[in-house]
């Protein structure tokens, strides 16, 4: 499982032109989801989302979650982000999950964010989505599952 976070003042979805959902100050999260991702690998990168210490403190040092700063979370899914570019120029995508798959773990780090009383906003699985960011910093960071220790 893959996870690129942004640290955002702003960040908004559109679909078709349309506003799909927006949030403030918080985390825009694009989620890409392997074939073998588990429910394991679930749970690290959702502790590891919530408790990334990279708002600012009253110092000007990172030292703040989003739950420390009540900020807001926007959650995009990415199959892109599964992308294997080690042979050729064109992305291959066979790591990515299965659609059902994706959507259900998908739908699983939502509910599993939202459980621990965040405000939480999303994309639309497997629609083509407009993405606006208004970065903060810029502050990009970047968890894979396959990680953890």
């Amino acid at each position: 499982m893959i996870c690129l976070i942004q640290r955002v003042n702003n960040a908004e979805v559109k679909i078709k032109d349309k506003s799909y959902s927006k949030i403030n100050k918080g985390l825009l999260i694009f989620l890409g989801i392997e074939k073998s991702d588990r429910n394991e690998d679930l749970d690290h990168v959702v502790k590891k989302t919530v408790g990334l210490r990279i708002f600012s403190d009253q110092k000007d040092k990172m030292n703040l979650s989003v739950q420390d700063v009540k900020g807001q979370i926007l959650i995009v899914s990415q199959f892109t982000l599964c992308a294997d570019i080690s042979k050729g120029k064109r992305p291959s995508y066979f790591n990515a999950a299965s659609p059902q798959k994706a959507e259900k773990l998908y739908l699983d780090f939502i509910k599993k964010i939202q459980d621990l009383h965040l405000d939480v906003k999303t994309g639309k699985f497997g629609e083509s989505m407009e993405v606006k960011i208004n970065n903060n910093g810029p502050v990009t960071i970047i968890i894979n599952s396959k990680d953890k220790l």
